[in-house]
């Protein structure tokens, strides 16, 4: 390896300073720790890195004893996407039951609950909220990660949610500017593109990002979308029209802008990783998200040296990766700044079991949010029914780690209760032949989006006219069964506010 001289030490050093990799494992591997040593300034964890709340109060440390102000991000929204609670569900409904409640006071002591188990494990960047606008029905990525449809009330709640989140001290990242919600593709998978006019985007998709500005957000992140009406060559990652022009300029935000993760197909098939690196730190990005399925040194180097060998060869201007590794330091050093939650094996522990000043407020907000629609003659159930869950295929984003349901807290409250999971065009038969004249209880997860599972209902409800419906997605379709429920989302606590009405808990 070339000898570095002090100007390329500074510059290796800006180099990794922008990027926030991930890692596997529970503990922080050796070539993590030593790129910390040589500058890398973030670090992002996923539910695979998290055992347990002593577990991960030990894996923050390890790494502050590295650096001391580093930033730890997670991609927390609570709700369906969950990196604390992977293995067992979310203590907070996600973001379409806040907003379907409407409560932003309700809404603030929400994010602030959970900023308050962020921090008491040591973590002090959250990749939340989602402050895309739900106004594509049939988006396959956004959903019930959104606070609804409506642009004054996304922009209410995501301002709610940044300041509670912040009150603990974690800084919240806004995202997907410049909005993911009217889209059709998942970004994971390929390049959305989004068609609506500038008046739209301005009255519609930014509200809620300038309501985040004015709110305080310390970041916000960029969308691996393409909107012709903004930039028609470049999808908004890489657009300086989009983050420097529109995001900078514009909107006057100051603080961090951060990548969405770029290994997702939008990017990595389209660009490439490095390459992509190069340009949106060019366009104006200050951080590098990438780890979600990269996690190793080897990435981390291939993209340090990217943007070291752009700046050598003029394409990508020195002073600018000097300001982006710049920001990332100040976001770092703000963190360090702000008061946490007492220390010790106590605080800990509250970091994930919940002990708040309302230490319930997770399932106070999931009861409040449920839409319940009942026959005219319903009566709870007092003998065990059948669950039979619908069960469509989890976006990356969401993943397929978390449980979701009625099942586990209906067999609680009724003993003996039983489930099973079906899918596809046999699905609502074979489930009736699995209830083998059991009540039934069908659980769905946007109905709207899979025909298959409107079929499945359609073949219950003729056969099983009692059944109970439990809609744990966005609730498009029209309400039906003996019992309706809609939760708005699918977070544990969402699942228990449902089976405390269907067993009259």
């Amino acid at each position: 390896m070339t000898t570095l001289t002090d100007g390329t030490s500074t510059l290796t050093r800006d180099a990794l300073a922008v990027l926030q990799p991930g890692f596997t494992g529970t503990s922080a591997p050796s070539w993590l720790l030593r790129r910390l040593g040589e500058g890398l300034a973030s670090v992002g964890l996923f539910g695979r890195n998290i055992a347990s709340p002593a577990q991960l109060s030990a894996l923050t440390a390890q790494l502050r004893a590295e650096r001391d102000d580093v930033l730890v991000a997670i991609d927390e929204e609570g709700g369906d996407v969950t990196r604390l609670e992977v293995r067992t569900g979310s203590s907070f409904p996600g973001n379409h039951a806040l907003g379907a409640v409407d409560d932003v006071a309700l809404t603030r002591e929400v994010a602030a609950g959970l900023g308050r188990r962020l921090a008491a494990c040591g973590v002090n960047l959250n990749w939340a909220p989602s402050a895309d606008i739900n106004s594509n029905p049939g988006n396959p990525v956004i959903g019930v990660r959104s606070f609804g449809a409506d642009a004054s009330l996304v922009a209410r709640h995501t301002a709610a949610y940044v300041s509670g989140l912040q009150s603990a001290g974690v800084a919240a990242c806004t995202k997907h500017f410049p909005g993911h919600g009217d889209t059709a593709v998942d970004s994971h998978h390929a390049l959305p593109r989004i068609d609506a006019e500038l008046s739209v985007l301005h009255s519609r998709e930014l509200a809620p990002f300038r309501a985040a500005i004015e709110a305080g957000t310390r970041a916000v992140m960029s969308a691996h979308i393409l909107v012709p009406s903004l930039d028609p060559a470049h999808p908004a990652t890489l657009s300086h029209r989009i983050l420097t022009g529109l995001l900078r300029e514009e909107l006057g935000y100051d603080g961090l802008i951060v990548t969405d993760g770029m290994e997702m197909q939008a990017i990595s098939a389209t660009y490439g990783i490095e390459r992509g690196s190069v340009l949106a730190i060019a366009a104006g990005a200050d951080a590098i998200c990438v780890g979600g399925g990269l996690a190793d040194d080897a990435t981390v180097l291939r993209l340090r040296d990217a943007l070291v060998s752009a700046v050598r060869a003029g394409e990508l201007p020195e002073e600018r990766l000097a300001d982006a590794a710049g920001r990332v330091r100040e976001l770092a050093a703000w963190t360090a700044s702000v008061p946490g939650p007492p220390s010790g094996t106590g605080a800990v522990s509250a970091g994930l079991s919940g002990t708040s000043p309302r230490a319930d407020v997770g399932l106070v907000a999931a009861r409040r949010a449920l839409t319940v629609t009942r026959a005219e003659h319903f009566v709870p159930l007092t003998e065990a029914p059948y669950v039979a869950a619908f069960t469509p295929v989890a976006n990356i984003a969401v993943g397929d780690e978390t449980p979701w349901g009625v099942a586990a807290e209906l067999r609680r409250m009724l003993p003996g209760t039983e489930t099973g999971r079906f899918a596809g065009e046999r699905a609502g038969a074979d489930a009736l032949a699995a209830a083998e004249g059991r009540r039934v209880v069908a659980v769905v997860r946007d109905a709207h989006r899979h025909a298959w599972m409107a079929g499945a209902l359609d073949t219950l409800l003729a056969a099983r006219p009692d059944t109970i419906v439990v809609e744990m997605g966005v609730p498009q379709s029209p309400p039906r069964g003996a019992l309706h429920i809609a939760t708005h989302g699918a977070a544990r606590v969402c699942g228990l506010a449902a089976a405390e009405v269907i067993a009259g808990a």
